[in-house]
């Protein structure tokens, strides 16, 4: 956009002979006498100009999250991004001397009416003014003694007139140069009575008016067009209500065709639309989220994927700013190392020199325990920067599973070094496991929790039911053997499935390219930090669930007795049980050759 108004204004100016007024400097000055002494006028040629200037304002809706007048801050801020733009005075000057311009037909290149009552009078004003205190003046001659009395009381009576009224002029443009549009819109928000009243709107529009006029007068003072581009970010992580309260008033601030505002709406639009189907406000209205945006974005733009490139600068970014750390501690555990064998030489040669051993083992113990730890803290580093690197490695294929959110790389890069300290402490020098496992086995976790834990939760339910697979079998193949299971449980586990990247992906990243066996996924399991257990504990509390089996309702004790005294009284209870359920069968059959009654 930048460009794009850098490159108007330099065609524009090549076409015409005038140049731009400043606002700054020596253009200070006629600022202010313009805005005191002249009313702007709309003409043709202003509305034929095609350069533009853009005026960014950032507003995070996260700053007024708790607020119940969401979009009263959004305002707020706009007017104070504009007040710092310009300044105070020239805005407080047209709130109170300023006047709306004016609109005249036909092509006229005269931009500016002198606002002749203003001129009229400020000169009473002045003259006044002079005339009351030349009177005072000559009251206290002794020429005129007879006549002081009057002098006196015509010439207080001027003064007092004439400076009164240009000390509340100067009050109301000090009132608005100290108390900002902000400050008086915050001010209304914290009285509860008056911002449920149709007042506060009103009161609001007012301001809002009062800042597209004072725009639209410096458009025509500086001979190009305004824009005021507001970026609304963190929108997505409120409240419904709050979301539709700012999207009403960005429909309230654009509903004037000629309004100098664009709105750029930072935002996920399924949690946008999700949040305006649950509003309670907006029940019959955006019953579908996405047809209300739809009616109120103008212009849709979807980011496109991350490229290569680019995803390797971002991850690039992320793991430079954790090098620096990590040379950083690097260094000072190289120092602390020398520092403490240097200590410990000193000591062997003192005890070399036939002095009191007892204090010098004392001493020599916690050096070398400080030496050893320090070592490991080395490695340690080296390790998490060879991790790092595997990461960001444009000849690696692991670039290809990092996803394309930089709040998503950040994580992962902020997990590697914490998952390579826990590894090294389980095993001591990495034996069987590759900082590039770790690395790999950080993403597999980032980008497939779901997946990832219903396999490991499968091989920890075998291994309790005694039917583990091999040290060496795939976790692949461990999936595999459950997936059917998981395809039925896709109901209950939607909202953590959606947590999960491409399946695809998931299938070559654990079949193909990083093939983790039984072994690998429990020694790596323990030094997971991001991954949540409780996905876990809740799919194996579903599994135990699904394995019950139904209890037979049993038999009433009024039918077992009867044939219980028989088989007492003919046969063993052993021969009996096996011709039982012929004898029953036959109790069932119909004496007249009908069909069987169905049995109970």
């Amino acid at each position: 956009m930048q460009q794009e108004a850098t490159q108007r204004e330099a065609e524009e100016l090549r076409h015409v002979q005038w140049q731009l007024r400043p606002i700054r400097g020596w253009g200070f000055s006629k600022l202010l006498w313009y805005l005191v002494f002249l009313q702007p006028i709309i003409t043709e040629l202003h509305l034929r100009r095609k350069n533009v200037k853009f005026l960014f304002i950032r507003f995070s809706a996260w700053q007024y999250a708790g607020s119940d007048k969401l979009w009263a801050g959004l305002v707020a801020t706009l007017c104070e991004g504009i007040r710092q733009q310009y300044g105070a005075l020239p805005f407080s000057l047209y709130s109170v001397l300023g006047k709306k311009a004016a609109t005249r037909p036909g092509y006229r290149h005269r931009e500016w009416h002198c606002r002749g009552h203003v001129c009229l009078a400020l000169l009473a004003l002045l003259v006044a003014l002079s005339l009351g205190m030349s009177l005072l003046y000559l009251s206290m001659g002794s020429h005129v003694l007879g006549h002081s009395n009057t002098f006196r009381a015509f010439g207080g009576a001027a003064t007092t007139l004439s400076g009164s009224g240009l000390l509340m002029a100067m009050y109301s443009v000090g009132k608005h140069l100290f108390v900002s549009q902000r400050k008086r819109i915050e001010r209304l928000v914290s009285q509860e009575k008056f911002s449920s009243h149709l007042g506060f709107m009103c009161q609001v529009k007012k301001e809002v008016g009062l800042l597209t006029d004072f725009l639209c007068f410096l458009e025509i003072y500086q001979r190009r067009r305004l824009r005021v581009v507001l970026e609304i970010t963190g929108l997505d992580t409120c409240y419904p209500e709050r979301v539709v309260g700012v999207l009403n008033a960005i429909n309230t601030l654009l509903s004037d065709s000629h309004a100098p505002f664009i709105f750029i709406l930072v935002v996920d639009p399924s949690i946008l639309a999700a949040c305006l189907e649950s509003a309670g406000s907006m029940k019959g209205t955006a019953d579908n989220g996405y047809l209300f945006l739809n009616r109120t974005v103008t212009l849709p733009f979807s980011v496109p994927i991350m490229g290569r490139r680019t995803k390797l600068q971002f991850l690039h970014d992320a793991v430079r700013s954790r090098d620096d750390l990590l040379c950083r501690e690097m260094t000072l555990n190289v120092r602390s190392r020398g520092g403490a064998g240097g200590g410990a030489v000193t000591g062997g040669e003192a005890g070399s020199g036939g002095g009191d051993v007892a204090p010098l083992l004392e001493t020599e113990g916690p050096a070398r325990a400080e030496s050893a730890q320090s070592l490991l803290e080395v490695k340690a580093a080296r390790s998490i920067q060879e991790a790092l690197c595997c990461l960001h490695d444009e000849c690696d294929c692991l670039i290809d599973y990092v996803p394309d959110n930089v709040v998503s790389m950040r994580r992962i890069v902020n997990t590697v070094p914490i998952t390579v300290r826990l590894l090294q402490q389980q095993q001591g020098d990495f034996e069987g496991l590759s900082p590039r496992q770790a690395v790999a086995w950080v993403v597999l976790a980032n980008q497939w929790p779901c997946r990832l834990s219903w396999a490991l939760q499968c091989l920890e339910d075998e291994q309790q039911a005694g039917s583990a697979p091999e040290a060496s079998a795939p976790l692949w193949d461990v999936f595999c053997d459950h997936s059917l299971e998981l395809h039925t449980m896709t109901a209950t586990l939607q909202k953590v499935l959606d947590l999960d990247g491409d399946p695809e992906l998931f299938q070559r990243f654990l079949g193909a390219d990083f093939p983790f066996t039984v072994a690998e996924a429990q020694s790596l399991l323990r030094c997971t930090v991001n991954l949540d257990h409780s996905i876990r504990h809740r799919m194996g509390l579903i599994r135990a669930v699904s394995t019950l089996k139904t209890p037979r309702t049993p038999k009433s004790p009024a039918r077992k007795d009867p044939h219980a005294a028989s088989g007492a009284n003919h046969a063993p209870g052993a021969a009996w049980a096996g011709q039982a359920p012929a004898r029953v069968c036959e109790a069932h059959q119909p004496q007249d050759g009908g069909k069987s009654r169905p049995m109970a």
